[in-house]
């Protein structure tokens, strides 16, 4: 008897399923309810739901004794880079947590590794308790102005498009290009939609005819809305709205009310860039749930919005309900208001209990991903800014904030070159280009940081990931760059020469 076969006789219940979990409170995300339920479950499948005691049998059986019984929930568009994990950690923290899938925009990998950097994103998402599925890094670079690993064409992403995992392109951050017709742009969007996949959008600001022509392209989302009206012009243009909850950039709180006044079907949540300490305090997409929750929306729909809402947009027909021919992706709740977690069920197998995970998962391999920072001779004094008394440009800190100020302030000056001033907060800004050795350094001033002394280093750096550091001297700032350089990327902080903090 083939699979089908057996499924279709364990629904009718003619045969045991595998297993059946009794006495649940079913949250039903198709019609908006809560109520009692057996569901029996085969082959990973939900095949049955009855009434409780309704006859179904189990090869293995639960009592739920009345816990709440819901789909698990899906991030639709993040960066794993962001959570400075590699997938199979970011699994241990977040399927206890009730996430049993996410869309992943390796934009990050794709910028320092080219095509590769995707692959390997592809590669450790094998044997996890976790679906993750990624959507094609559409624009590497992000800008002519920027400067990656190599500039990722339409032809390099085409083998990937068959791939059961790649569910799209992500975020087409590019709007001039499609604006304006560009034929790697397009040819990129064309090549998805011949798949039968979507195309994600990065669309600030934009609106009236533009917006309109951007979504004729077949741009079907965006996840950078941070007003009501943004929202609300996405919505009425039929287009998917990505509310997103992240560390840095949050709207949740400011778009929720568009969901409570229009209850539109075409929303869900998204994390975007969650770093490691919001990851084990806040959560990940539970956290945007339970706060939907706290501000008012109904929970089963608040759910909803982290489930199946997500996967009817990527065209994961058979994922994010707990209902018949759905995949038994499911998650227990001790209480459905404050989304407490009692235990996962990834493809109808116990994979996480009481926070922690049952299963275990596989070592991750760093092979290919190393060694990636390549400075070259790199002197002091190719970082000196040569520079005469008046206005200079500064880069203003926005604390809390993605975005920054645009600042005139009186250029501080010694022996003819522009340098730090930390008595006015002033810090120089050294980006060093670090893919191919190039020489090419781009120089400022930025202010904001409160640092008196020492310098910070970043390889993390969006989007082409080339090292960005402050600093309040050259020497500090020269030292933090080749120690970014001996670690392969990361973070640094050094101090009157000594390397105080890293971070691999």
């Amino acid at each position: 008897m083939d699979g089908l076969q057996r499924r279709i006789q364990v629904a009718r219940g003619l045969m045991p399923a595998d297993l059946l979990l009794r006495n649940a409170r079913l949250v039903n995300v198709c019609s908006g309810e809560c109520y009692p339920a057996d569901v029996a479950v085969a082959d990973g499948i939900v095949v049955g739901i009855s009434a409780p005691d309704g006859g179904y049998q189990g090869n293995q059986e639960r009592d739920l004794q009345g816990r709440w019984l819901a789909p698990g929930l899906i991030d639709g568009h993040m960066h794993i880079e962001s959570t400075m994990l590699l997938l199979s950690e970011f699994t241990r923290i977040v399927t206890p947590r009730g996430i049993t899938a996410v869309m992943l925009d390796p934009h990050e990998f794709a910028n320092v590794l080219g095509v590769e950097g995707i692959r390997y994103v592809l590669e450790s998402g094998r044997g996890l308790p976790l679906s993750a599925y990624v959507m094609l890094s559409s624009c590497v670079p992000a800008s002519s102005y920027e400067s990656p690993y190599r500039v990722l064409m339409a032809d390099d992403l085409l083998p990937l498009l068959a791939d059961e995992r790649v569910l799209g392109l992500a975020e087409m951050m590019n709007m001039p290009g499609v604006l304006q017709g560009d034929e790697q742009v397009l040819a990129k969007i064309v090549a998805t939609q011949k798949h039968g996949l979507v195309v994600d959008g990065h669309a600030p600001g934009l609106n009236g005819k533009d917006l309109c022509a951007y979504a004729t392209a077949g741009i079907m989302s965006d996840h950078e809305c941070t007003t009501l009206e943004e929202a609300r012009q996405r919505i009425r243009l039929g287009m998917w709205l990505m509310i997103r909850e992240g560390s840095a950039a949050r709207n949740l709180d400011d778009l929720l009310p568009l969901v409570q006044e229009l209850h539109p079907p075409r929303v869900f949540f998204v994390t975007d860039d969650r770093d490691p300490q919001d990851l084990t305090t806040r959560g990940h997409i539970d956290s945007m749930v339970r706060r939907a929750i706290a501000l008012g929306l109904d929970a089963v729909e608040a759910i909803r919005l982290a489930s199946y809402n997500t996967a009817q947009y990527f065209r994961l027909y058979d994922r994010g309900a707990v209902a018949p021919g759905f995949v038994a992706d499911l998650v227990v709740l001790d209480d459905l208001d404050t989304f407490q977690v009692e235990s996962v069920y990834k493809d109808g197998a116990l994979v996480a209990q009481q926070g922690k995970l049952l299963v275990d998962v596989p070592p991750p391999t760093l092979t290919g991903i190393t060694g990636t920072v390549h400075l070259g001779h790199l002197r002091e004094s190719d970082i000196h800014m040569p520079g005469k008394p008046g206005l200079v440009e500064i880069v203003g800190i926005e604390p809390g904030q993605i975005t920054t100020a645009h600042l005139r302030e009186e250029a501080p000056l010694r022996g003819g070159f522009i340098v730090a001033d930390p008595a006015r907060d002033i810090l120089k800004l050294v980006v060093i280009e670090r893919h191919h050795a190039s020489g090419h350094i781009g120089l400022g001033l930025v202010k904001g940081f409160g640092m008196r002394k020492g310098a910070l280093a970043s390889s993390v750096a969006h989007d082409a990931h080339n090292l960005v550091i402050a600093g309040a001297s050259d020497s500090d700032i020269l030292k933090a760059a080749r120690t970014l350089e001996e670690m392969g990327g990361g973070f640094a902080c050094v101090v009157d020469g000594e390397v105080r903090a890293r971070v691999p």
